[in-house]
């Protein structure tokens, strides 16, 4: 009889010690499959950064063989015009884009104008890239005179194109936030700044060009008329920054 008893207490606690086991074995499997879902690429491998390495792996002058005035710093692009200088210096994107979806973060000095383009065109016939390229407004709305010019001329404006719905840009030496959305395919344009969407609009055919017909650019031979190009960093004559440019292209 005890040794029946000694035999039956073996088997009951083989048995609780294989039930014990149960929902650690469990915990690591399910543990191993979450590393394995966080190890999947994300949808941020879609977008291209801009302001990561050297100023020259992404960024060229604009008609110059050599970027002068434009720093690039822990992330952020830095821009101080020198003393006594005879010509801007514009910043364009080595590569071309068509469709995309481009974000960063803007810093403007007091009293300060800038902006930024996209489907600009290099040519060495033409000075700026604004000749070609549409602009995005940077602005101190308050001080710069620009921002007495009308709403169309304010920070986050399509410059003289489509003013911004609502005022959402922050004070100078604060940072604001914007996407730019261009997709000929769905034929809309947008800018979304510090989160909010200010600005929509077509970006070709006739709502495009009635746009330009009543904007300053309605005599510009070769305003607007590309589908494809550089995104360029105006050189306006004062201090800007940007920092945290990506760009998505679409589909």
């Amino acid at each position: 009889m005890k040794k029946l008893g000694l035999m039956l207490l073996a088997a009951a606690i083989t048995t609780i010690s294989c039930k014990n086991s149960e929902p650690e074995n469990s915990e690591n499997s399910k543990e191993n499959k979450e590393m394995e879902v966080t190890a999947k690429p994300t949808s941020n491998s879609q977008w291209q950064e801009l302001t990561t390495g050297d100023i020259n792996d992404h960024w060229k002058g604009y008609n110059r063989d050599s970027i002068t005035q434009w720093t690039l710093s822990n992330g952020t692009l830095h821009f101080v015009p020198k003393e006594g200088r005879s010509e801007s210096e514009n910043l364009i994107t080595k590569e071309t884009y068509t469709d995309f979806e481009l974000s960063m973060e803007w810093k403007i000095s007091e009293g300060g104008n800038s902006g930024f383009m996209w489907a600009v065109v290099e040519d060495k016939d033409l000075g700026e890239p604004y000749l070609t390229g549409p602009e995005i407004q940077v602005l101190d709305n308050e001080k710069h005179p620009d921002g007495k010019n009308g709403p169309n001329r304010h920070a986050g404006a399509l410059y003289d194109m489509v003013a911004p719905s609502e005022n959402v840009t922050k004070p100078v030496g604060e940072w604001n936030s914007v996407v730019l959305k261009i997709d000929h395919k769905a034929n809309k344009g947008s800018v979304t700044q510090n989160g909010v969407k200010i600005v929509e609009f077509p970006v070709e055919g006739e709502g495009w060009d009635e746009l330009v017909k009543n904007s300053k650019f309605a005599d510009w031979e070769r305003f607007g008329k590309s589908k494809s190009g550089h995104i360029a960093l105006q050189d306006h004559g004062n201090e800007v920054w940007f920092r945290n440019i990506k760009i998505k292209k679409l589909n």
